[in-house]
């Protein structure tokens, strides 16, 4: 079977302290909706290749809360929490995130799933940071990497 590639846009709202992600994928909403709330898919496609991602809790819900850990050759790296404000399947995620190791510097998460029709779905996300230095610093961080390479994980997984 052949998976379609789609570039991932990221880009910096300009004056604002928040970045948007933008990626289409080649399955319903409902399927990558799931991708994202599903813990077993979830460590399967999240972050760059180099990493396996653990997760320690993920009760995807409205008022439910997660951790996971990034591992790499069996040596923990670093570890991420946070708590879902609102999950409605299969069209919105709103969640905090937080870096443990920068446990001041959280960030509110929106992701939207919109029907392209065709099996087809472009989840966008804005994470929005509390000031421009914060915001820059992110872009700066090599999230990149582990996005790009995580959502083409994630198209494997939906193909």
């Amino acid at each position: 079977m052949t998976t379609q590639t789609h570039d991932t846009v990221i880009e910096a709202v300009p004056d604002l302290p928040s970045v948007r992600i933008v990626r289409d994928f080649d399955a319903p909403p409902e399927r990558v909706f799931r991708a994202w709330t599903d813990p077993d898919l979830v460590q399967r496609w999240l972050g760059p290749d180099d990493i396996e991602m653990r997760i320690e809790a993920w009760d995807a819900r409205t008022g439910g809360a997660y951790r996971y850990s990034a591992w790499r050759n069996g040596e923990r790296l670093t570890e991420f929490y946070g708590s879902f404000h609102e999950v409605r399947a299969p069209q919105r995620i709103v969640q905090t995130f937080t870096f443990v190791d920068l446990p001041d510097a959280v960030s509110l998460e929106t992701a939207t799933f919109d029907d392209l029709g065709g099996a087809r779905t472009r989840v966008t996300s804005l994470s929005l940071v509390d000031t421009l230095e914060a915001r820059d610093a992110m872009l700066a961080s090599g999230m990149e990497t582990g996005i790009v390479q995580g959502y083409a994980k994630l198209d494997a997984l939906l193909a």
